[in-house]
């Protein structure tokens, strides 16, 4: 199978590409800057531009490229409509120029699946609630964005392709930013929990979304919202716990809630302390065995830190 992919050259889209090559499959890499090597595609979102002659010959798609939601941690107007365009746009471009490809003159071609990537956040700050993918939407800037970016793939769900949207958790992985800076703090006895603590951190481990991706490129019976979590979500003040048990420190601090709400405004209600408990209830049905279904397993494999016999 050859699979387009857009964003391969980040945290998510380095661990599938690799998955994908290592399995047999060739991929097509979709990117903004020149092409440096085979295997490369310069297409440009903001211009409406994708070489549909390269991707005419892939059998499905890929789309991980978005602005990082984390990256900016004040929400002003400029970095909300960066967050949102930056998504919208690049999954229309590409809904749209399948739709053309598979509806367009001569015979039908083009690919026949995009799985693109989506958020959790679709569910807003939603308490105790157990969320499955028939749970409604919720409130907040981000629900607002994943309900626009999933609409922006209607073309090609209008053509009868089939579309995957991967509505993911926190992603932990030694190499991303939000586990990096966690752990940092712990190291230098600074780690504690935000707020109560009674707050839902649902999760998933690099592998299992790499895995998760595989597996709606290859279920036929998959289409729609996907939640791509860990079967076992946790609480704010239990993965602190946990974390710290792992890195042998202390987690007696507490950050109250008043005080990164002060500082980071928007960003800290949606980002830090809103309750996300998700079940991957479509991932489960499919036959999707997660290799990292419990936290404490997954963080000591990502740090290196074995449990002692």
């Amino acid at each position: 199978m050859l699979v387009a992919v857009t964003g391969a050259s980040g945290l998510i889209g380095s661990a599938l590409t690799r998955r994908l090559e290592a399995e047999g499959h060739q991929v097509l890499r979709l990117t903004r800057s020149r092409p440096t090597g085979p295997g490369q595609v310069q297409w440009d979102p903001a211009a409406g531009r994708l070489d549909t002659d390269a991707l005419v010959k892939a059998d499905a798609v890929v789309h991980l490229a978005g602005a990082g939601i984390g990256d900016k941690l004040r929400w002003t107007a400029k970095v909300k409509r960066e967050t949102l365009r930056s998504r919208v746009e690049g999954t229309g471009l590409i809904a749209r120029t399948m739709a053309e490809l598979a509806g367009g003159s001569g015979e039908p071609g083009g690919p026949r699946v995009l799985v693109c990537a989506s958020g959790a956040h679709y569910y807003g700050d939603r308490g105790d609630e157990i969320l499955t993918e028939a749970s409604g939407p919720g409130e907040g800037f981000l629900a607002g964005v994943v309900r626009q970016w999933e609409a922006a793939a209607d073309p090609a769900r209008t053509a009868g392709l089939r579309v995957v949207h991967l509505r993911t958790t926190p992603v932990q992985d030694a190499a991303g930013a939000g586990l990096q800076k966690q752990a940092l703090q712990f190291r230098l006895g600074l780690g504690g929990r935000f707020g109560s603590g009674r707050q839902w951190l649902s999760w998933i481990s690099l592998d299992d979304i790499a895995g998760a991706y595989l597996h709606a490129l290859a279920r036929d019976d998959l289409a729609g919202p996907v939640n791509a979590a860990a079967p076992n979500p946790v609480t704010n003040a239990e993965f602190t716990a946990t974390l710290a048990r792992i890195l042998h420190r202390p987690a007696v601090l507490h950050v109250p809630a008043f005080a990164p709400r002060l500082v980071l405004g928007e960003f800290a209600d949606e980002m830090l302390f809103a309750s996300i408990r998700v079940e991957p209830a479509r991932l489960l049905e499919t036959g999707y065995r997660f290799r990292f279904p419990e936290l404490e397993p997954a963080l000591r494999h990502i740090l290196g830190r074995p449990a002692r016999g």
